[in-house]
């Protein structure tokens, strides 16, 4: 039961980022229409890989800063989408997947990728990591540092949000505090009063990565509200606001790594489009595909989970079948 909580509390951390990726998409989608108007033919030629008929993207997110584990990827979602009917699958990996070949969690690939070849091995090693898990190519990577989008929140000037039930969190954690020797000097004591409330993107992000109020506002479902809430503010703010998407270019990949070269904006806009379409099927490893074994030497005395039976098999026997699911409707 602890690890299903553990498991679920993670799943469920995942779900703001999964919007902010899906509000980026459609941004780069209309950053690559710009394009497209000052270079109408440049991009009708190129093609986007194709594993039958599917393309495939690998979506992280982390904190940032200058913190101890600022670079760990504690967000991994792994996203496949059909390039004729647009459906997309996404399947969250846990961050604690022990991967044999690295002899370390999976969330710190990134880490030690780029510490082997700065700019480029972070991408390679995580590809690979996924791929061995998986059994599935991985032909983009997207990290997205967490930061970015307060920036960008402040680019467009900031969100009205009205709070429907004030809280108080005395607990937030204050980056880069994690391990301080004096505990209650790693927190903060946030607040929010019901109303009417302009946030800016530091406030914003407090507001809707809060998990430590009493009462209700402290629940997962309370929480997913609040990001829900400022992801359809940040929506309509774009949508009232034309002029403010091409000042967000910069802001938006200024705080993305990417293998993507510019040259597949149009093609990847065309597909986003397909799969806003579409209704997103998300999925989760979780047990019993995934089990925690005792702490012990085998895993350095970390906290892990392993595939069942230590055998990545079943992982990718999961994804298959989640792949193929809509072929055999």
């Amino acid at each position: 039961m602890a690890l299903y909580q553990r498991l679920k509390r993670q799943i469920l951390s995942k779900v703001v980022l999964v919007r902010v990726l899906l509000i980026l998409l459609v941004f780069a989608c209309l950053i690559a229409f710009y394009f497209l108007a000052i270079k109408p033919f440049s991009h009708l030629t190129i093609s986007l890989p194709d594993h039958s008929g599917r393309t495939n993207f690998l979506l992280l997110g982390m904190a940032g800063g200058n913190h101890e584990g600022a670079d760990l990827t504690d967000t991994i979602i792994f996203v496949s989408v059909d390039q004729s009917s647009g459906d997309t699958l996404l399947v969250t990996v846990p961050r604690d997947l022990w991967i044999p070949s690295l002899r370390a969690k999976i969330n710190t690939a990134y880490h030690y990728g780029e510490l082997k070849q700065p700019g480029a091995g972070g991408i390679v090693l995580v590809k690979s990591a996924i791929s061995e898990a998986l059994d599935q190519p991985v032909d983009y990577v997207a990290l997205i540092d967490f930061s970015v989008f307060a920036k960008a929140i402040d680019t467009v000037g900031g969100l009205d949000i009205t709070v429907d039930r004030g809280f108080v969190d005395s607990k937030y954690p204050i980056p880069g505090r994690e391990t301080d020797p004096c505990e209650p000097c790693r927190y903060e004591t946030i607040k929010f009063d019901p109303g009417l409330q302009h946030l800016d993107g530091a406030t914003a992000l407090k507001y809707i990565r809060s998990r430590g109020a009493d009462g209700d506002e402290g629940t997962d479902f309370a929480r997913s509200a609040r990001q829900e809430k400022l992801i359809s503010a940040f929506k309509q703010k774009l949508l009232t606001s034309p002029a403010k998407l091409l000042q967000l270019k910069n802001t938006v990949f200024e705080g993305v790594v990417t293998d993507i070269s510019p040259d597949l904006y149009f093609p990847l806009a065309k597909l986003a489009f397909k799969s806003a379409r579409t209704k997103l099927r998300i999925a989760a490893i979780t047990e019993p595909l995934v089990y925690n074994p005792p702490i012990s030497a085998a895993q350095d005395y970390q906290w892990v989970l392993l595939s069942k039976d230590n055998d990545f098999s079943f992982l990718a026997s999961y994804v298959k079948d989640l792949l193929t699911e809509t072929i055999q409707k």
